[in-house]
């Protein structure tokens, strides 16, 4: 009955942390997930052009891979227009560009386009510019630049088991090398197989969700071939290899190569998850594959180890020796040191500002998650209480077996042995005498007490050491149950700590996020400020206005373009017209825009701003042959 009833907790403790699982796969299966940031594009998004432009050029926080596809440009008619290959431009890993046509004719483009970052998640979005002037436009954004939902969420769930198998597999097989105990080969295979499945079913939807289709296209020869040639689809080939190594790797053997070979093995795999991730961009590169690695290890091992230990508890408890537990508290708590270490350094690799806590959805997520370790580590706390309870009898066992040694021939001597407080005795204690002959001849009675004494008589043969009861009513059956609900409190929050971890994965770094919006500020600022200066040289007719824009009115190359309105308000040509910046704070200028006169309208795309600031804009503009006048503005240069 009491096995029932263990065995119904841990049923509804299962089936409440799968549903907990469940719905923070599905809750979070329709965000977009990008960790390459559009830094840039030319053109921009939502700017009108005069002429068709050569190239569309698109500029990320860092490096990209191309698709086939990764571009998708849509006339006003909703009519694909014919472009280039996709390629690098210049050669820099982090910018896409694609050529266009020349005659693209007029009107509102739409965009659509679709990258692998280098940590292999994809990125997409989309922009519109006009050629000439903008339009009524019927397009609409490709599917391939939002994703197919079912496939990113399919994938996502892949990534979740494989995790899980890992630290299925691993962490099993180092705790029965660490303890001694015979590992459960339910569990063994479980996280064989699971991570087998897994890596198969990300292989086959690793092309869908780099191209945003359907999960019908998993089993398209043209896909699979692209993706076995990828970086993620290489990797994941290598995953599989090195599982089907380890199906063949002996649990126990022993000696110097099998040890080197299991931990090359263990590394190796730990690796093909470091190689594809965040470690594999961003800054810092080579720390960050170690780091991510021995993270991901400790993990194994720590969440691992104890689905082991829980699994020893309610099979055997009374067959796992407190020695054993004993050793994998302390191995545990290497695993918690070295995930704390390597946790703080991904976290300030990620993050970038402590601002990003709070501001991005990286920095809420690693929030969410410290909470989630401190209760890890509670429960932990709890559970090394327990253990050093249970490691308590043995110590004392031992002292007691050194004050029991008698020299041959006292066999009629008897002692009273002290109290002990061994893993075996979780039902009370007990009396017992023994006598012994020369021979050998051995007869004992154990009578069950509530005493809380043992006496031992120990016969010329030598010690005979016998489980000694708990002092102060301690019962070691008591501290065995302690430590179960313990562990699976551990294994439960841990695992809600690997759903985080697996969430954050997939989630755009604070550090990108942060350096994201900035470019989108950047972006949103105007591309042009426009001036308007009055004039009146004084005579009849001699005033109107200027109306003077510079683009895009930021440090560097400008163009400008002006043109004079009459008394009337009408467009007037006049004989000169004259500008130039000067910026007092740093004692630079006047530069000369070199306007020229176009037939109704003056431009330059030579003026080159160095700085920013407030500069002094002033026009000279002539409307006969003796008069003239100089007006000033004001003009803000970012």
């Amino acid at each position: 009955m009491g096995g029932q009833r263990i065995g119904g907790r841990v049923g509804r403790a299962a089936t409440l942390l799968g549903t907990v699982v469940l719905l923070i796969l599905f809750g979070s299966a329709g965000s977009a997930f990008a960790h390459a940031a559009l830094k840039g594009a030319d053109p921009v998004d939502g700017t009108v052009v005069k002429k068709a432009p050569a190239a569309i050029t698109l500029t990320f926080t860092e490096s990209v891979g191309l698709l086939d596809d990764s571009f998708r440009v849509l006339d006003p008619e909703n009519r694909r227009v014919h472009t280039g290959e996709p390629q690098h431009a210049g050669g820099r890993s982090e910018t896409a560009r694609v050529t266009l046509p020349d005659d693209m004719g007029t009107g509102t483009f739409t965009v659509g386009w679709r990258v692998v970052s280098a940590d292999s998640h994809p990125v997409s979005g989309a922009l519109t510019f006009s050629i000439g002037k903008p339009s009524a436009t019927t397009a609409v954004i490709p599917t391939q630049a939002a994703g197919d939902t079912a496939s990113a969420t399919l994938y996502d769930i892949a990534r979740y088991f494989a995790y899980g198998g890992l630290a299925l597999l691993l962490g099993t097989l180092v705790f029965s090398l660490v303890t001694g105990v015979e590992a459960a080969r339910g569990l063994l295979l479980t996280g064989w197989w699971t991570l087998l499945a897994s890596t198969v079913a990300l292989l086959l939807l690793r092309g869908p969700y780099e191209r945003g289709g359907g999960p019908a296209a998993a089993f398209d020869p043209s896909v699979l071939a692209e993706t076995a040639t990828s970086r993620p689809g290489v990797v994941l080939l290598v995953r599989l290899v090195l599982l089907a190594g380890a199906a063949f790797f002996p649990v126990r053997s022993g000696g110097r190569w099998w040890t080197a070979g299991g931990g090359v093995l263990t590394v190796a795999l730990a690796g093909t998850w470091a190689a594809a991730e965040h470690a594999s961009a961003g800054i810092q590169v080579p720390v960050a594959l170690v780091s991510a690695v021995l993270h991901l290890l400790a993990m194994a091992v720590w969440l691992g180890g104890l689905t082991a230990l829980l699994t020893a508890l309610y099979r055997a408890p009374e067959d796992l020796p407190a020695s054993a537990v004993t050793r994998f508290s302390r191995l545990a708590l290497t695993a918690v040191t070295v995930l704390v270490a390597t946790g703080v350094y991904q976290s300030w690799r990620g993050l970038g500002s402590l601002d990003a806590l709070t501001t991005t959805s990286y920095g809420r997520l690693l929030l969410a998650k410290l909470i989630a370790v401190l209760l890890l580590l509670a429960a932990a706390a709890y559970s090394r209480r327990w253990t050093a309870r249970l490691a308590a009898p043995v110590e004392r066992r031992a002292d007691v077996r050194e004050r029991v040694l008698e020299p041959v021939g006292a066999a009629a001597d008897t002692e009273v042995s002290g109290p002990d407080m061994s893993a075996g005795t979780g039902t009370g204690t007990s009396t017992g005498t023994e006598t012994g002959t020369d021979s050998g001849a051995e007869t004992g009675t154990d009578t069950e007490t509530d005493t809380g004494t043992d006496a031992a008589t120990e016969t010329a043969t030598g010690p005979h050491p016998r489980p000694l009861p708990s002092t102060g009513g301690g019962d070691p059956g008591a501290y065995r149950r302690g430590l179960r609900r313990s562990v699976l409190a551990e294994v439960i929050v841990g695992i809600v700590v690997l759903v985080i971890t697996t969430l954050l994965t997939g989630t755009q770094p604070g550090r990108a996020a942060t350096e994201a919006a900035a470019s989108a500020a950047e972006a949103a600022r105007p591309m042009a400020s426009t001036t308007v200066i009055p004039f009146d040289v004084g005579t009849p007719g001699g005033h109107g206005k200027i109306q003077i824009e510079l683009t895009p009115g930021r440090v560097g190359e400008n163009s400008v373009q002006a043109v004079t309105f009459g008394p009337d308000g009408g467009l007037v040509t006049v004989p000169e017209l004259r500008l130039t910046f000067t910026l007092e704070k740093q004692d630079i200028g006047p530069l000369d825009a070199k306007l020229t006169d176009r037939g109704g309208y003056w431009t330059s795309d030579t003026l080159n701003l160095p700085l920013p600031g407030t500069w002094t804009m002033k026009a000279t503009v002539r409307t006969t042959d003796i008069d003239q006048i100089t007006v000033s503005r004001k003009v803000r240069v970012g």
